[in-house]
C-alpha cells in the first residue's frame, strides 16, 4: 500500500489516477487484494483517509493474517490461514513466545495493536538493535522455536524495529498460500510494489509492476531475477510514481492480454 497504491503526499496526479484506477477495477470486475505490513486497523485507517477502494482481500501484519470481505461488505479473519499458521508454530503462539523471550534486555514491546496471534513486535534503541537481535536469535536457535526475526530501522523515527514471525512466513508466502486457496494461477495475478520487502512477491512468477518511485537497486535486482527465470512480458517498470504507476502497469497488462 505505502509507496505503491496510496497517493504520495501532494501528488495530484496520484489522486486523479486513484479514481481512474478504481473505475478500471470495477469495470473489469477485478478482485483487489492489499498486501501490506500494516496491521488491519491501519489498513482500515488508510482506506478511510485516502478514500481507497475497498478490497476483496487483505493480507496484512507482514503476512500473518488474511481477511476476506463477506457478502455484507465486512472483512472477516480467514480461519483457514490462521489454522495453517497454528500448525506451523505447533502451540508456540506470540504470547508463548513473548514469555520465552522474557529477560532479554534493551527491548520493549510495541503497542498492542501491532501485535498478533502469530506476530510479536518490539522496539529497540538503534544503537543496540544488532545486539538485541543477536540475543533473540540465540534464544530462537537454542530453544528450537519456529520463528524468524526481521529487524529494521524506522525511516521516520530512527527507532529500531524487531518483528518475529513464524518460520518462512512473509507477505510473499501469504500471497502464494492465498493463490492456492482461491485456485488462482500465477499469470492471473498482477502484483505491484516499490521496495525491497516486495522482492519475493515481485519475483514469484506473477505479472509484476514496479512503480516509478521504486529504488534503482530493486529495479535492477527484479529485472535480473525475471531474466534468469526466462519470464518474458511479466514485468512492467512504470514511469508513473505510486498510484499512477499502478494504473499504468495495469493498463499495460490488460492491453497485452
Amino acid at each position: 500500500m505505502d509507496g505503491t497504491f496510496i497517493p504520495l503526499d501532494g501528488n495530484q496526479d496520484n489522486v486523479r489516477d486513484l479514481l481512474l484506477l478504481q473505475a478500471e477495477l470495477e469495470l473489469r470486475s477485478i478482485d483487489l487484494v492489499y498486501v501490506t505490513g500494516r496491521d488491519y486497523r491501519l489498513v482500515q485507517s488508510a482506506i478511510r483517509s485516502h478514500l481507497l477502494p475497498t478490497p476483496t482481500w487483505i493480507i496484512c501484519d507482514v503476512g500473518t493474517t488474511i481477511y476476506v470481505r463477506d457478502l455484507h461488505g465486512k472483512h472477516e479473519l480467514l480461519e483457514a490461514y490462521r489454522d495453517h499458521l497454528a500448525e506451523i508454530v505447533d502451540g508456540t503462539d506470540a504470547q508463548t513466545l513473548s514469555e520465552l523471550l522474557a529477560g532479554i534486555p534493551n527491548m520493549r514491546k510495541q503497542e498492542q495493536e501491532k501485535q498478533g496471534q502469530f506476530k510479536l513486535s518490539y522496539y529497540a534503541d538503534v544503537n543496540e538493535l544488532d545486539e538485541v537481535a543477536e540475543q533473540i536469535e540465540l534464544r530462537l536457535t537454542s530453544d528450537r522455536l519456529p520463528y524468524e526475526l526481521l529487524s529494521s530501522v524506522d525511516p521516520f523515527t530512527g527507532q529500531g524495529l524487531i518483528d518475529l514471525l513464524p518460520t518462512s512466513i512473509s507477505k510473499a508466502y501469504a500471497l502464494a498460500w492465498w493463490a492456492l486457496h482461491t485456485k488462482r494461477d500465477n499469470e492471473s495475478i498482477v502484483f505491484a510494489g516499490d521496495s525491497g520487502n516486495d522482492f519475493a512477491a515481485l519475483t514469484a512468477g506473477y505479472r509484476s509492476i514496479l512503480v516509478g518511485n521504486a529504488l534503482p537497486t530493486v529495479v535492477f535486482e527484479v529485472r535480473n531475477a525475471h531474466k534468469r527465470s526466462d519470464w518474458l512480458g511479466r514485468l512492467h517498470v512504470a514511469a508513473g510514481h505510486a498510484t499512477s504507476g499502478v494504473l499504468e502497469g495495469l493498463k499495460h497488462f490488460l492491453a497485452s492480454g
